[in-house]
């Protein structure tokens, strides 16, 4: 039977709940235990699919199709284990659930109130689809004291009751700040955070402090004291310089061995953390750098390309070279040449996005690799500007644009209307919802065998995540072709584009996808450890 681990967060978000949980889950899957790892956000949105990147990071896609928080990618990246719609879930879908049984008759005339039928959602939510793991880590989002966070802190002290006694564990995440005036680090925010949850009727079993420097005895002894826990479970969560530090950093700590002791379980296994010292040996003492810029619409957010970035950072682990990136807005493009800011990197990403800001800089960032031979990476809208400036400026359709700037004498990319999902066709229109109406989720498709992608690869056939609702217009095949322009992956069927490549550059590769989705650090994504490759070769071509 599974045991709960629920992770909360206190004094201000964005002090690493998400990595929290995954590094855990690391560190009890390296002593042999089967971990499940979810995510509750109390935000309304019936999911993060319609939010801006620049308020709420990337959407994490899953296999199955999920638009999902970013954390997900977390837990993916640091377990190996596939997240899937059941892992992630909100105060909005919960609501729309609730609603629709509530419209069909199946309170019996009830009265829907938050306690029990909200709560009760949130509890069938975490209990449902556990067998056959030993650990499920729930980690809630936001901080306690969030008006729209109550109903699952609720729902978590309720289970707390009712599952069997010994079989929850509460871990609470704050920060210990450091004044300098006073020259003191501060226990008095994560007492208030405690009591606020104490209010509430959750008592934490660890404290999982977040502090810049290493926590005295004295404070460590006060905070047991204030807040009501073992002073062994007062665990300090040291700053470290790379997020694949946090597995051993948090077990050298004794995060885990006291969340075991928490649980009762005295003959655990010792964890093999070898794995995770030969990433982070590969990440501090790289043999050589690469500079690559990614050329973006929201570069302000540096979450909104969470999984670009760590993705990166794995095809840099795979060289043994550090990854320097350089962040560039997009539109900068637009009115400045893009010579000054590309000179003297070894690789081109554009990722993906949606609207026309920032296109024009996106278009302009693939000439410029397209004629210098820089190594190009261009995902999704990435693929797409590429390909429409291929069109301009090598296949002679100067009018060359997307249906989804508007209408366009030469729709080389439009909306996708039909496609086959499994052994269902999916159809949509201009007037179709936004939200969960994208093509998403894993799609297979077939390699042009004997093209670059195939010998990246190492097969002709793949799955990749996909989240978009435009694509590169099939009709636009023959001439892109002939310009140097290679259609070397679509769908089995033919009919949708998947890859593209330039047969006469160095490495310049379009995908529809989004590869970074699947790139772990103890399995880089083959795409970006040869773009990081061909990266590294301009760099001593430079």
């Amino acid at each position: 039977m599974a045991r709960y681990v629920f992770i909360t967060g206190g004094v201000v978000s964005s002090l690493g709940k998400g990595l929290a949980s995954a590094a855990l889950g690391a560190v009890l899957q390296a002593r042999g235990y089967k971990v499940r790892l979810r995510k509750l956000d109390p935000y309304l949105n019936v999911d993060p699919g319609t939010m801006s990147p620049t308020q709420h990071g990337e959407v994490f896609v899953t296999d199955d199709g999920a638009e999902t928080d970013l954390d997900l990618g977390h837990y993916e990246r640091f377990t190996g284990r596939s997240a899937n719609q059941q892992d992630n879930i909100t105060t909005g879908r919960i609501y729309s659930d609730i609603i629709t049984k509530e419209r069909r008759g199946d309170y019996l005339g009830a009265t829907v109130q938050v306690i029990p039928h909200v709560t009760d959602e949130i509890k069938n939510f975490i209990l449902q689809g556990n067998d056959g793991f030993d650990f499920v880590l729930c980690e809630i989002g936001g901080t306690v004291g969030d008006i729209e966070a109550l109903p699952f802190f609720e729902a978590i002290r309720q289970l707390g009751n009712e599952l069997p006694r010994g079989d929850v564990v509460y871990i609470h995440l704050t920060l210990m700040p450091y004044i300098p005036s006073a020259g003191e680090l501060k226990t008095k925010p994560t007492q208030h955070s405690v009591k606020e949850l104490r209010s509430i009727g959750i008592q934490p079993d660890i404290l999982l402090v977040r502090c810049d420097r290493p926590i005295p005895e004295a404070e460590k002894k006060k905070l047991s004291r204030f807040c009501n826990v073992r002073p062994g479970a007062v665990i300090q969560g040291l700053d470290v310089a790379s997020i694949y530090d946090v597995p051993i950093a948090y077990h050298k700590e004794g995060l885990d061995e006291e969340l075991l002791r928490a649980f009762g379980i005295r003959d655990a296994p010792s964890p093999d953390l070898s794995a995770w010292e030969a990433v982070s040996d590969g990440l501090h003492n790289a043999e050589g750098q690469v500079n690559i810029a990614i050329v973006g619409k929201y570069t302000g957010l540096k979450d909104a390309y969470k999984s670009l970035s760590e993705a990166l950072a794995h095809g840099g682990i795979a060289n043994r070279v550090r990854v320097n990136i350089q962040w560039i807005d997009s539109e900068v493009f637009e009115k400045d040449d893009p010579a000054p800011f590309l000179e003297g990197v070894h690789g081109i990403l554009v990722p993906g996005g949606f609207g026309e800001r920032g296109s024009g800089g996106k278009i302009a960032a693939a000439r410029f690799a397209r004629l210098r031979g820089i190594p190009y990476f261009g995902i999704c809208f990435g693929m797409q500007m590429a390909c429409i400036e291929a069109a301009r400026n090598t296949a002679g359709i100067k009018k060359a644009g997307s249906t989804e700037f508007g209408k366009t004498r030469e729709p080389v990319v439009g909306l996708m209307t039909d496609w086959v999902k499994g052994d269902v066709r999916e159809k949509r229109d201009e007037d179709a919802d936004l939200g969960g109406t994208m093509r998403l989720g894993a799609y297979p498709a077939q390699l042009v065998r004997g093209s670059r992608v195939a010998d990246i690869y190492g097969t002709t056939r793949i799955s990749e995540r996909h989240r978009h609702r435009y694509e590169v217009n099939m009709a636009y095949r023959k001439v892109l072709e002939a310009s140097g322009l290679l259609f070397s992956g679509t769908s089995p069927d033919g009919k949708l584009p998947e890859i593209v490549e330039r047969t006469d550059h160095p490495w310049f590769i379009g995908v529809q996808f989004h590869p970074e989705l699947k790139s772990r650090p103890f399995e880089p994504h083959p795409l970006f450890s040869s773009f990081i490759k061909a990266a590294l070769k301009q760099g001593r071509l430079v």
